[in-house]
């Protein structure tokens, strides 16, 4: 009998799956309700609430919230925070992600463990530390009322409470991917004659641009909204020293709703947006190939 003759007299092999891999009908549905009923009640439920509450006095008083001087302060002091950290922690995390994942060096662990640290500090804590550092009474206080430099209570307190909580987010995207990818793609760079930037700036970054964009994103949407570290060194000055959530905060707690809720409604759009540009980042690093052709 031939080989041919042998294969096609062969039982076909039917693939069935194991029961632990698949689930009854009403399981799927039960589960699907479930996750349904609570993006709903802890997700969507609170989104419209913010902005039925921003516009349940109309148009008017929802562009007179957030177009008043003290409002307007409040962004523009959001959007210089983040503007400043969000690039610093750009640079850190890149260059941070480089130094961890491509070498070896003693102290890796150290600096590793030091990227980690915002995570465990509550930002509470992390704003006290500035205080110790920079207040009237503390250890360069004294230094800094001579030179009369303001740190605390002073937009130059507020970008380094800012830069403490969001420095690792950059770092951590990056690390993880860097390392996955290994070492071989430069070390052949570098064994063609390319100088050490073109390595980065030609093999090295086009390989970790989307995890770079989600890092920063990330970043971003935390220094838009951190509260409890700018709050402790903000001083709480309005016009001055507001970000957009202690504006809310303020408002709320003066009973004024609408013009809280106009404010916060801001920050849910840029919330909505960032988790847009997540999402696109996501699909593009999942898929390359859509990503080359369109290109």
């Amino acid at each position: 009998m031939t080989q041919t003759a042998v294969l096609s007299a062969a039982p076909a092999v039917t693939v069935v799956r194991s029961p632990a891999t698949t689930e009854p009908r009403w399981v799927r549905i039960v589960l699907l309700s479930v996750a349904a009923l609570f993006l709903t009640l802890f997700l969507l439920i609170p989104l419209a609430a913010v902005f039925a509450e921003a516009l349940a006095k109309g148009w008017r008083v929802y562009l007179e919230s957030i177009t008043e001087p003290d409002a307007l302060s409040a962004i523009r002091l959001t959007l210089i925070a983040a503007g400043i950290s969000v690039p610093l922690n750009l640079v850190f995390g890149v260059a941070a992600a480089w130094a961890i994942a491509k070498f070896q060096f003693r102290g890796k662990s150290i600096l590793l463990t030091l990227i980690d640290l915002p995570f465990s500090v509550s930002p509470v804590i992390s704003g006290l530390i500035y205080v110790l550092l920079f207040g009237a009474q503390g250890w360069f206080g004294e230094w800094l009322r001579e030179h009369d430099i303001r740190i605390l209570f002073a937009v130059p307190g507020i970008v380094l409470a800012t830069l403490f909580v969001t420095f690792p987010f950059v770092a951590r995207e990056l690390i993880p991917l860097m390392q996955a990818q290994g070492t071989e793609e430069e070390e052949a760079a570098l064994v063609l004659g390319a100088s050490g930037w073109q390595t980065f700036f030609r093999v090295t970054l086009p390989n970790v641009k989307w995890g770079l964009l989600y890092g920063v994103i990330l970043s971003n949407a935390r220094a838009m909204g951190e509260f409890g570290a700018v709050s402790v060194v903000s001083g709480h000055i309005r016009g001055e020293t507001n970000t957009m959530p202690l504006q809310v905060e303020i408002l709320y707690n003066e009973y004024n709703f609408a013009a809280a809720f106009a404010v916060a409604s801001l920050l849910t759009l840029l919330a909505l947006l960032t988790l847009a540009l997540k999402a696109i980042a996501d699909w593009r690093s999942q898929h390359p190939a859509h990503t080359h052709r369109a290109s």
